[in-house]
């Protein structure tokens, strides 16, 4: 069977929630291609999906030289950082922090580190974030942030959300 098949496989056994069968699959792609970035793309899908947080950030700093400029592998690599073994938020912020500059119209930089300052606390820099990230995408935002619990803290010290009449 080609590569292709065992990737589109894998991605389809993500897509069902079966990691251990996704996994099956990316190890029937050759060698050659095991480095491919959209098998290692998976393998990150795989280890983030079953909770590996370190072995996810290994794959994420594997993508990040493969693909500096694709803004998902920084947003990733905060991702895992976060859950990793001694990882925590301020690291994760850290790293969206430095990036965010280079993707000024990816409002999941904004988004993130909104989350990440309401979790922390810092109330005031949380809603300039999240007002930073609405007015790139106010659409995919409200579809998001009304039920992420990241932001639960900034909702209540503010006592309504951005999408409701003051």
């Amino acid at each position: 069977m080609p590569d292709s098949f065992y990737l589109q496989a894998a991605e389809g056994w993500l897509g069902l929630g079966d990691v251990e069968s996704a996994t099956s699959e990316l190890r029937e792609i050759s060698p050659a291609k095991q480095t491919h970035p959209a098998v290692v793309c998976v393998r990150y899908e795989i280890y983030s999906k079953a909770r590996q947080w370190d072995k996810a950030v290994e794959v994420a700093d594997d993508l990040i030289k493969m693909l500096p400029e694709e803004p998902f592998v920084w947003i990733s690599l905060a991702y895992a950082t976060r859950r990793k073994t001694k990882g925590s938020i301020p690291k994760a912020k850290k790293i969206l922090l430095g990036m965010e500059p280079k993707f000024p119209k990816h409002y999941l930089f904004p988004y993130n580190l909104a989350c990440y300052c309401s979790q922390l606390g810092e109330m005031e820099e949380a809603e300039q974030w999240l007002k930073k990230a609405v007015a790139i995408d106010n659409a995919a935002v409200k579809k998001i942030a009304l039920e992420d619990a990241d932001l639960k803290p900034l909702w209540q010290k503010m006592g309504r959300t951005l999408w409701e009449k003051e």
